[in-house]
C-alpha cells in the first residue's frame, strides 16, 4: 500500500539533506520530485498541480529553526498537505440509533460482499451485534458467498430464495427486531451509474429501508475511473462514506489520496487483504504517516490489542527476564505476530522498517517467516525447549537437512535468536504491554525480514 510513492517522495527529500536554509533553488527539484511521485501514483494532474502550489507556497523563504532541518520542515509541510488532501481527520460511522441500519453500494466486483462481512465482524469486535441482509437478488452467488463469509466469525445472515427487494428488506428488519441485532448492514446487487433500473433499484432500498449511513465501495486498482463512479453515484444517491477495497494489490494508491477532496465525502474505510479482519478505519494522519515513512505506531498497537492476550505477552516476558526464553515460545510468538494481520501491513506501520525492507529485500516478504519455523519444526522436542544445546555441528546439520536449509541459514537464525533474547530483556517485564509488543514486533519484523 503506498510503496512506490512512498519511496519517490523519500527519495525526493534527500536532495534536502544538510541544507541549512530553503531557497527557490535548492526546494525546485525537490518539489519537481513529489509532484512525479504523485503523477506515477495516478493523482489528477490538476490536484498535484494545487499540491505543488501549496508546498512551495508555505515553504519558500521559509527560516529552519535550529531544532530542525530543511528536510524535516519540508516532510512537516508535505505531511499537513496529504492529510488536509484525504479528507483532514477520521469521520466515524454512525451507530447513534437501535438499531443502525448501514447500507452498502458500488459497482460490480468492488468487493462489496466482502466489506460487508468485514464490517459486521469489526462491528462484532466492538461489542455491537450485526446482522448481514443478503439483498442481491441478481446473483445467486452473491447470497451463497454472504453465508460461507459469515459463518466462520458466527455472523447472522438474512436472506429469502424468493420475493422482491423490498419485501427482503421490509422482513429483514423484523427479523433483527426479532432477535436483538442492533446494527444491519445492507449488501446489495452491484451496479453501473449508466444503467438507469440498477439505481432505480438501489433508491427503493433506500426509501425501505432508511439507512443511518450509506457506504460507497470502490476497487481503489481501478484508478481515476474510481473516482469517476464514486462521482456519478454521488449526485444520485447522495452516500456519507467511502469504503477503498483492494488496496494491498495498489502500490500507486492514487484513487485512495484524492477520492475524499475531489468527491466531498470522508473515505471511512480501506480494506488491505482478503482475511475477514483485514479492515481499517481510514485515518488521514496515519495514512501521511505511513506514506511518508514514519509508521504508524497507533495502528500496530491497536492491532497488537486485538490479538494479544496481555497475560500471556506479561509471562513471555518474565521467561525472558529469567534466561527462559525458548524456541517454543518464539514459535508461539511468530504465530501472534501473524495473526495480526497482512505482513507488509505491519512492515509499513514500524517507523523505518519499511525503507529498510524496500531497500534490502523488498517490501512485502511474504515468506518472512518461513525458514525460520521450518528449523523450529526441525528440532527435537528437547533442543526447543533448551536452545543452549543446539550448538553442536553434528545437531545444526542435521537441522539444516531437516529443515530443507543450509547450515549458514540455522547458524545466522541461532544469532537472531540470541538478538531478539537479548533486544527483550532490555524492557522491563512491569512496563505497558503496549510497548511490550510495539518493540517485540519490531524487531520481530527487523530479524525476519534479514532471514531471506
Amino acid at each position: 500500500m503506498f510503496e512506490n510513492l512512498q519511496n519517490k517522495i523519500n527519495q525526493a527529500f534527500h536532495i534536502l539533506k544538510g541544507k541549512g536554509h530553503i531557497t527557490d533553488t535548492n526546494i525546485a527539484s525537490s518539489i519537481k520530485e513529489i509532484g512525479k511521485s504523485l503523477i506515477d501514483a495516478d493523482v489528477n494532474y490538476h490536484v498535484v498541480k494545487e499540491f505543488i502550489r501549496k508546498i512551495r507556497e508555505k515553504s519558500i523563504g521559509t527560516k529552519v529553526l535550529n531544532s530542525l532541518n530543511p528536510k524535516q520542515l519540508i516532510v512537516k509541510i508535505v505531511y499537513d498537505e496529504l492529510v488536509s488532501l484525504m479528507g483532514g481527520k477520521n469521520v466515524k460511522i454512525d451507530l447513534s440509533k437501535n438499531p443502525t441500519i448501514i447500507l452498502i453500494c458500488g459497482l460490480q466486483g468492488s468487493g462489496k460482499t466482502s466489506f460487508s462481512s468485514k464490517l459486521a465482524f469489526f462491528l462484532k469486535k466492538k461489542n455491537h451485534n450485526p446482522l448481514l441482509v443478503a439483498a442481491d437478488i441478481h446473483r445467486p452467488a452473491a447470497i451463497a458467498q454472504l453465508h460461507f463469509l459469515a459463518k466462520k466469525k458466527d455472523i447472522s445472515v438474512f436472506s429469502m430464495k424468493t420475493g422482491n427487494i423490498t419485501s427482503i428488506i421490509n422482513e429483514s428488519i423484523l427479523y433483527a427486531a426479532k432477535l436483538k441485532k442492533n446494527v444491519i448492514i445492507i449488501d446489495t446487487a452491484g451496479r453501473l451509474a449508466i444503467d438507469q433500473i440498477m439505481m432505480k433499484e438501489i433508491q427503493i432500498i433506500k426509501k425501505c429501508s432508511n439507512p443511518n449511513e450509506i457506504l460507497f465501495v470502490v476497487d481503489s486498482m481501478t484508478g481515476q475511473d474510481a473516482i469517476h463512479t464514486a462521482d456519478s453515484f454521488s449526485k444520485i444517491l447522495h452516500f456519507d462514506g467511502i469504503v477503498m477495497t483492494k488496496l494491498d494489490g495498489d502500490s500507486k494508491g492514487g484513487s485512495a489520496l484524492t477520492i475524499s477532496s475531489i468527491i466531498g465525502k470522508p473515505i471511512k474505510f480501506i480494506s488491505n487483504g482478503e482475511k475477514i479482519d483485514d479492515l481499517e478505519v481510514f485515518h488521514p494522519d496515519r495514512i501521511a504517516n505511513r506514506i511518508l515513512g514514519m509508521g504508524d505506531i497507533v495502528s500496530l498497537v491497536e492491532k497488537v490489542q486485538e490479538k494479544f492476550d496481555e497475560k500471556k505477552t506479561k509471562k513471555l516476558y518474565q521467561k525472558i527476564s529469567k534466561n527462559c526464553f525458548d524456541f517454543n515460545d518464539l514459535l508461539e510468538q511468530i504465530k501472534q505476530i501473524k495473526k495480526i494481520g497482512n505482513i507488509k501491513n505491519l512492515i509499513s506501520m514500524i517507523p523505518g522498517l519499511s525503507q529498510y525492507v524496500s531497500s534490502n529485500i523488498g517490501i512485502g516478504n511474504t515468506h518472512s517467516f518461513k525458514k525460520i519455523e521450518s528449523i523450529i519444526y526441525s528440532m527435537t522436542p528437547y533442543e526447543r525447549n533448551n536452545p543452549k544445546i543446539v550448538c553442536d555441528i553434528q545437531r545444526k546439520k542435521r537441522i539444516s537437512k531437516g529443515s530443507g536449509t543450509s547450515l549458514n541459514d540455522v547458524n545466522f537464525f541461532l544469532k537472531q535468536f540470541n538478538d531478539i533474547s537479548k533486544m527483550m530483556k532490555k524492557i522491563n517485564s512491569n512496563s505497558d504491554s503496549k510497548k511490550m509488543m510495539k518493540n517485540f514486533i519490531s524487531e520481530m519484523m527487523n530479524q525476519s525480514n534479514k532471514f531471506n
